[in-house]
């Protein structure tokens, strides 16, 4: 599909490149996630865990590191991105991963408010970066996330709900005071104003997933993707999928992101370490809600936030942080006591 979407753009004379450019560079991400992904997985979770502290700081810094000139890479006026010897990376992507690592490795239970606010401190710093960007996507993903890291690890809900609903109001506040972002809910109900601007992507991705009907169009006989849906090979390389394959293909597609989170559930059930288990639950839970956020996005549910379609979209960062959480959760399978593992 990365392919399918791509050549799309070289014929209509929007990427220079040729045809098998990008297909090539996301394969060579793949192969390079592979090799990460192994090596965590031979490590084990317990590993993970251990360096997760490092891997928190170092994540703050590449953070900060998107606003440094000459680092920083601005696109379409965010700051989500740093060049690394001419590799793109997206900090935020990795933290989705790192922050619930490092909240199992460090987490205790408190005895009083103050002492639990103090250690939420690094976490929501964190994610007041990735918002600063702006990176309203990743945020929520992170803010949810949190949420269920409290709910699993068992902290008094008077304790987070107070701090979360503060936070989150704050928040709130923060971004109805941006234009963009009043733009982009007004688009959100009223997307027939501005179908030439920021309402564009929604109708189009609207028509391209209803004009697929009961079995799609057939495999590379996409309209939408002719210059018609920007960043078809992206944020909504689904609607490229359901115009192709029908209302058939986006169940089976759904059927297998559904088999993904039984099997994180299933996995973390038979952990025999609390830690594992949490973990191994929330990597299921951001892996499933970021499949979930994106769908809702292109059939027109939510506004758009830019979250990536997990395994399936182009984009390196999104896919090294997938395969990463994924390797953990593989890894705390392989610990598993031998009879778990044959009900599992």
């Amino acid at each position: 599909m990365v392919f399918n979407t791509t050549s799309a753009e070289v014929l209509g004379d929007r990427e220079s490149a040729f045809a098998h450019a990008l297909v090539m560079k996301q394969m060579g991400i793949f192969l390079i996630g592979i090799i990460i992904a192994a090596g965590i997985y031979a490590k084990g979770i317990d590993w993970c865990m251990q360096k997760a502290p490092l891997a928190f700081a170092l994540g703050v810094g590449a953070l900060l590191l998107v606003f440094v000139p000459k680092v920083g890479m601005q696109i379409n006026g965010a700051h989500r991105w740093i060049n690394l010897l001419g590799i793109s990376l997206q900090p935020s992507e990795f933290l989705k991963g790192i922050i619930p690592l490092y909240f199992a490795k460090s987490h205790v239970q408190v005895k009083s408010f103050k002492e639990f606010c103090l250690r939420q401190i690094p976490f929501y710093a964190a994610i007041l970066l990735i918002l600063v960007e702006p990176d309203n996507g990743t945020g929520f993903i992170l803010l949810c996330t949190m949420l269920v890291l409290y709910f699993l690890s068992r902290v008094e809900w008077k304790y987070w709900v107070i701090a979360s609903v503060a936070f989150i109001s704050a928040v709130a506040l923060l971004a109805l005071s941006h234009p963009h972002v009043k733009s982009r809910i007004d688009v959100y109900l009223h997307p027939e104003k501005d179908l030439l601007g920021k309402g564009h992507q929604p109708y189009q991705a609207k028509i391209a997933t209803g004009s697929g009907g009961l079995f799609g169009r057939g495999l590379g006989e996409s309209v939408q993707k002719l210059s018609y849906l920007p960043e078809a090979r992206s944020d909504y390389i689904a609607a490229i999928y359901a115009e192709e394959f029908g209302f058939a293909g986006i169940a089976v597609m759904i059927v297998l992101y559904m088999g993904m989170a039984l099997s994180g559930f299933v996995i973390s059930k038979g952990a025999a370490i609390e830690k594992h288990k949490i973990v191994a639950l929330t990597f299921t839970f951001v892996i499933a809600f970021q499949a979930f956020l994106n769908l809702a996005i292109v059939s027109g549910l939510l506004p758009s936030k830019g979250t990536n379609l997990p395994f399936f979209s182009q984009g390196g960062s999104s896919l090294w942080a997938n395969m990463m959480m994924a390797a953990c959760i593989f890894s705390i399978h392989k610990g598993r006591p031998e009879w778990k593992r044959q009900f599992s």
